[in-house]
């Protein structure tokens, strides 16, 4: 019997949700099956299957919310298993709980976290009473097709190692089982009950004026992160116009070029990259802070911000440096796509070096965004939009578009900052020297 535990998804992974079960109880897999998922703050991930057998237990339903990393979710019996121990007379006293589950463990249920022992009475309580009398050595699968079928496993022959009776000898009387429902236990989603909250009603909020819509692991995040980073980190904005005229004349001819290959390269692409040749040419504003010192970038890797359902992540364009026009488009069109799906692999969406949060599309003019420790500053891109400049004294009509850099003050001085902007400014309005 092997024990299936919850995986830990991420290096800073303690709890997640168990969304969903692809199997069910009876069921067999083999390495490799996909067998559940798992939602972590940022994206949901497809568990498999590391060894083969029958599933005989699941102990978390799906939708279970909090499950600690490391607890056990299910139970996995191999057809081939070496055969349990003779059960112990009453004069050998209690026989001992499973390894890594002592009395003192807890774990995860749809119910709460209850101890080690009250999640395995039950399965204690039957073996007890199978191990009655003479020991009939049969695999759990074959036992459970026996008794589906009425079989008596006395009267069947083992084939198996030690005379073990196995799937094949049940199978050969001629009743092969059926897989059974699972329990209601197992598979049953925990009910959603109505959420009234004190402090509401102290604010004069009367009950049944509102909907309280729980906090999910991913928002929990979000409200953490950005309230240790706004707390925390001293920091301050940085604000310059860029007119983008002369970026959208580029940006319509590249797209042409680009047509034959599917490609269409957003304003986006042309910031990423243009941050990223930024922070080359000023390296110290590719920087994060650490208690142990100043860490210096190597790489330009530039963390977008997605909006998904339910709030925001940032997969990474890694070496954006590097990387054409094209190959910006092509791989942030990706990451974009996998993330709204909750696809993302970890490594895609955690670390980055630098970001870039674009509300341009939604109209917005000017905003400045929160700071996504441990980097040491974030961009926030605004709408282009036409409005009235001043050129050798003449008025005229440009297309400007505002880009707002914060700084952690302790890493992104002001002067390292404007020298970015100042590094980052001529890129954008000329993109033709991106493009060399």
């Amino acid at each position: 019997m092997t024990d299936i535990l919850m995986p830990a998804l991420s290096p800073t992974m303690e709890e997640g949700v168990l969304a969903k079960w692809h199997v069910k109880v009876g069921d067999t897999v083999k390495a490799g099956d996909v067998i559940a998922e798992i939602e972590t703050d940022k994206a949901t991930m497809e568990v498999e299957a590391v060894d083969e057998g029958e599933i005989t237990e699941i102990l978390v339903a799906e939708g279970s919310e909090n499950v600690k990393v490391n607890a056990p979710i299910a139970r996995l019996a191999g057809d081939d298993a070496a055969p349990a121990p003779k059960a112990a007379s009453k004069a050998e006293g209690p026989k001992p709980a499973p390894a890594g589950h002592e009395s003192g463990d807890s774990v995860a249920t749809p119910q709460g976290v209850k101890s080690a022992a009250e999640v395995l009475a039950p399965a204690a309580s039957s073996n007890a009473g199978a191990s009655s009398g003479d020991r009939i050595f049969a695999s759990p699968l074959a036992r459970r097709l026996a008794r589906e079928a009425g079989l008596d496993l006395k009267s069947l022959k083992g084939t198996g190692p030690r005379g073990r009776i196995v799937k094949a000898d049940v199978e050969a009387a001629g009743k092969g089982g059926a897989t059974p429902a699972p329990t209601a236990q197992a598979t049953a989603s925990p009910t959603a009950e109505p959420r009234k909250v004190q402090s509401l009603a102290q604010m004069g909020i009367p009950d049944g004026s509102y909907d309280l819509v729980p906090l999910d692991g991913m928002r929990k995040a979000i409200a953490r992160r950005m309230t240790d980073s706004f707390r925390d980190v001293p920091h301050f904005p940085l604000t310059i116009d860029c007119e983008i005229d002369g970026l959208m004349s580029v940006r319509a001819k590249v797209n042409a070029m680009l047509e034959p290959q599917g490609i269409k390269v957003s304003v986006n692409d042309f910031v990423i990259k243009a941050a990223a040749l930024a922070l080359k040419a000023v390296p110290e504003a590719n920087a994060s802070y650490s208690p142990e010192g100043l860490v210096m970038h190597h790489h330009a890797d530039i963390a977008m911000a997605v909006a998904i359902e339910g709030g925001l992540i940032t997969p990474i364009i890694r070496k954006a440096e590097t990387k054409s026009l094209s190959q910006i488009a092509t791989e942030a069109k990706d990451l974009a796509k996998r993330a709204r799906d909750r696809k993302l692999k970890p490594e895609e969406f955690q670390g980055g070096t630098f970001s870039v949060s674009n509300l341009g599309m939604f109209g917005i003019k000017a905003f400045a965004s929160i700071i996504n420790e441990p980097q040491g500053a974030i961009m926030s891109v605004g709408a282009g939009e036409q409005r009235p400049v001043v050129k050798n004294g003449q008025l005229a009509v440009a297309t400007v578009m505002t880009v707002t850099l914060t700084c952690d003050h302790r890493v992104v001085d002001g002067a390292t900052g404007a020298k970015f902007l100042q590094a980052f400014k001529p890129l954008i309005e000329d993109p033709v020297t991106m493009l060399a």
